[in-house]
């Protein structure tokens, strides 16, 4: 007699709002029908600055079989309240913490994404108690050229009358394009960067002014670093000489766009660090 085929693991998708010091956080979660609380440490995940938990959902639906993971927006990004001025790396963190605390989680494993990494690094030094383990999915280690260029020709455009400054943006994700990224995908991108206007901008700005040669080794907890072939290729080599115990898996096969474009890749790679 043949047996029935093993029934997928449900994954339970929700979207919730938290307090933070600047207002309200958005944050999307996915926990199996178990409720997740039981089985493994809850994983935090924080996007790059253009975007939002949005494309985070892909691979909140392929971890989430497990274990309970958290996207948040973060401040003036997605549908999160902004701060009231331009804020530093330690500040977003710092609300971030906020909200942790409103969730009562007394541990986490923290996954960065670009600008997130900064972020879930700096979280994670300022709480080593809290943060157990952490992912660094490309690494903003700048060098003092680069902040010079971006200085020069800060993020976003001013805006245009015509438009033009939402067209240069639209051409340069164009030009960064992955491999196997679908035009629909690109446009949700691109109308994350539209929702967050400058608010963008605030956070491309504070991983820049991130001092990441002084943060980075003072980072205890067990490291990985995912690094795709995006425009964060060469800052995140840099990070090797600076985190020497993290272990390093090169996705040079994905560019932009890797959790959107791989995220049970991802998901299986993140899943082995976690659980050991």
């Amino acid at each position: 007699m043949k047996r029935p085929a093993a029934s997928r693991a449900v994954v339970n998708l929700r979207r919730a709002y938290f307090e933070c010091r600047y207002g309200q956080l958005h944050v999307r979660t996915s926990f199996p029908s178990t409720g997740g609380f039981d089985e493994h440490t809850p994983l935090l995940c924080l996007h790059e600055a253009r975007g939002s938990s949005r494309s985070f959902a892909p691979f909140l639906a392929a971890l989430g079989t497990g274990r309970s993971v958290y996207a948040a927006d973060t401040p003036g990004c997605g549908e999160s309240d902004p701060p009231p001025a331009p804020p530093t790396i330690a500040d977003y963190a710092a609300a971030i913490g906020d909200l942790l605390r409103n969730l009562r989680l007394r541990q986490v494993d923290v996954l960065g994404y670009h600008e997130g990494a900064a972020i879930a690094a700096e979280l994670a030094i300022r709480q080593p108690a809290l943060v157990r383990k952490i992912v660094l999915a490309g690494v903003p280690v700048y060098t003092g050229a680069e902040r010079e260029a971006f200085a020069a020709s800060p993020y976003p455009q001013p805006p245009t009358a015509d438009g033009s400054h939402w067209l240069a943006e639209w051409q340069r994700r164009l030009a960064g394009r992955s491999p196997g990224m679908s035009l629909d995908q690109l446009a949700a991108g691109f109308a994350d960067a539209l929702h967050n206007g400058p608010n963008a901008g605030w956070a491309v700005r504070a991983a820049y002014a991130w001092a990441a040669l002084e943060r980075l080794p003072l980072l205890t907890q067990p490291v990985l670093v995912l690094r795709p072939r995006d425009d964060l290729w060469e800052p995140t080599l840099r990070a090797e000489r600076l985190l020497r115990t993290a272990r390093w898996q090169d996705l040079g096969e994905f560019g932009a766009g890797l959790f959107e474009l791989a995220p049970e890749v991802v998901a299986a790679r993140v899943r082995t660090f976690l659980d050991e």
